[in-house]
């Protein structure tokens, strides 16, 4: 049902590089542009991201409670993407590591705006 979820940004510019390098971890690149807007994936695969300057001029601003999840497959791609988005402005809200005992295994991190993020995947037992 989701096509793609769209979070804030103040930088188009720096948000552009941020998820350009987000997005090759996980094999796509830009599907839509515009002057004010970005999305990131595949026409017709799983949900993308997009950032973008507020409609309405005003400031971006992140979400209290809000998070997007990025599932991969494999703890290694949780790590591999955790790290490009510390190497290109993130900022940590949680190391990857297991979470629980279910099988569910994450890191967090915020964009350059402050927009929350998690990459996931399920382990043995999940």
């Amino acid at each position: 049902m989701i096509g793609y979820v769209t979070l804030g940004t103040n930088d188009l510019p720096r948000a552009a590089e941020f998820y350009d390098a987000i997005a090759e971890q996980f094999g796509v690149g830009r599907m839509m542009e515009f002057e004010t807007f970005i999305a990131w994936g595949s026409m017709g695969g799983a949900p993308g991201v997009a950032a973008t300057k507020p409609f309405d001029e005003q400031e971006a601003t992140a979400g209290n409670g809000t998070m997007v999840a990025l599932q991969v497959d494999s703890p290694e791609k949780v790590q591999a993407v955790y790290d490009v988005a510390m190497a290109k402005g993130g900022s940590d809200e949680g190391a990857p590591g297991p979470r629980g005992d279910d099988g569910f295994y994450a890191g967090y991190f915020r964009d350059p705006d402050g927009n929350k993020l998690n990459v996931f995947c399920m382990t043995q037992g999940g």
